[in-house]
């Protein structure tokens, strides 16, 4: 189908501008002013609304195969397209972790009948698959990602021996999850000898403090400049740690950061009112450290922002500390949650874009998407900046059916998302479509 949007305000590349677009298959095709005249079978008129890039998220768990009493590809992926994200790159603990490469096909295979949103995965490392690791063909997998801290099993590498040959042999991206496990152990020894089962949840910030996160930071990065490797560390959530990147474009560096919305948008005041319900790990921390967070975002220390995406059914949830499993549902937020910081002066659109957009497509090698040019898949988001809605059961999609962001009034929507050239979500409607495997250039 062709599809003809007039009288969008563009944000894109750094610039604001009023301009036409036309879609024809997949690719966008024009764009300029004045093509009203252009024959197309669908005509959206967009005065008033902004045109963005889709969202790109380089860090999801939406748990198929294996737990799918919590997420599957198809339902996550419709909560993303609701929000606004057009691609995403999922996380391999799943049931099994996906240590091999026809694991790792598996879930292509689900997600080439089931995604709705565009897709990669990662494969993932243990102590032992280093040779299955090796196989990794980059220009359609996104990198390898290595679970440093916070998890259990197999899915943590904490052999020295295992991560210097990774870091030294693994030519694409790493992206990591960086806490110290023998400093949370420890933590949390003390804090379950004081409270027993019952640790109160605005212990977790305690438990899983700074210096748990910071030891392993900075060992990766040590790791990352003595052999040279392109290191992505994930959901940043100290203001010390934004002290271990470059001020930099993300096209000048091999070790990147991201930050997360539950970072940019929590503090531990909310343990009192949310619980466990914004039980993440890394653990959401100060005031302080969320202005310093978002500080280094701005100033280009931080690359990318993401959602870490990591839903749980609420009964789950509401188990007590240390039987709470951590992460939440924010796909379907995200972008608005951005735009909200936007109203309060916070950060400028060309930024969110920056950061959400074309950041992730520039720092993934991503073909021909997360920017709004001729010739590039046609992967849009129009969004109305100030129609007002609040977040409640009946309107959000991830099967869990629950947010943190139950109650907020978010001052933007998200209107119409594009995929591919495919209108798959228009005035509160999923209409169905599917994405595409993305390629990177390597």
């Amino acid at each position: 189908m062709d599809f003809l949007i007039l009288n969008a305000k563009i944000v894109n590349e750094g610039r604001v501008f009023e301009s036409d677009v036309l879609i024809k298959g997949d690719r966008i095709e024009r764009i300029e002013k004045n093509l009203q005249s252009i024959p197309a079978k669908t005509i959206i008129d967009a005065q008033g609304k902004f045109l963005l890039p889709g969202v790109i998220d380089d860090q999801v768990h939406f748990r198929e195969p294996g737990l799918t009493h919590k997420a599957t590809i198809y339902s996550e992926s419709r909560a993303a397209v609701a929000g606004g994200i057009t691609t995403y790159m999922e996380m391999p603990n799943t049931v099994p972790p996906t240590f091999s490469q026809e694991l790792l096909e598996d879930k292509y295979n689900i997600a080439a009948k089931d995604s709705i949103a565009n897709y990669s995965f990662y494969i993932g490392a243990s102590n032992a698959n280093f040779e299955e690791v090796m196989k990794t063909n980059l220009k359609n997998v996104c990198g390898l990602k290595i679970f440093m801290g916070s998890s259990t099993g197999n899915l943590l590498v904490d052999d020295p021996v295992v991560l210097e040959r990774l870091f030294s042999n693994f030519s694409g991206l790493i992206a990591t999850h960086c806490e110290h496990e023998p400093t949370i152990r420890r933590n949390s020894e003390q804090f379950r000898l004081k409270y027993g089962e019952d640790v109160p949840i605005e212990c977790h910030p305690l438990i899983r403090g700074e210096d748990a996160c910071y030891l392993s930071s900075s060992f990766a990065v040590g790791l990352a400049k003595q052999n040279g490797t392109r290191l992505h560390v994930l959901h940043i959530s100290t203001a010390k740690e934004t002290e271990l990147f470059e001020a930099n474009e993300v096209v000048n560096k091999k070790i990147t950061a991201e930050a997360c919305i539950h970072h940019l948008w929590f503090t531990d005041a909310d343990y009192k009112t949310l619980g466990t319900k914004i039980k993440w790990n890394p653990a959401i921390k100060s005031s302080d450290d969320r202005e310093k967070i978002l500080e280094a975002l701005l100033d280009n220390r931080i690359d990318v922002v993401a959602t870490d995406h990591a839903p749980h059914t609420l009964a789950e949830k509401s188990n007590s500390y240390f039987k709470a499993p951590a992460g939440g549902p924010l796909v379907q937020h995200s972008l608005v949650a951005m735009l909200e910081l936007y109203h309060k002066q916070k950060i400028s659109l060309e930024k969110i874009v920056e950061k959400m957009c074309h950041n992730p497509a520039k720092l993934f090698r991503i073909k021909e998407r997360g920017f709004i040019r001729e010739g590039f898949f046609a992967d849009l988001v129009l969004v109305d900046l100030h129609k007002p809605w609040r977040v409640n059961q009946s309107n959000i999609l991830a099967k869990c059916g629950w947010s943190p962001f139950e109650g907020e009034l978010f001052s933007s929507q998200v209107d119409q998302t594009f995929v591919s050239g495919l209108p798959v979500f228009m005035k509160g409607k999923i209409t169905e479509g599917f994405g595409h495997r993305i390629e990177f250039d390597y």
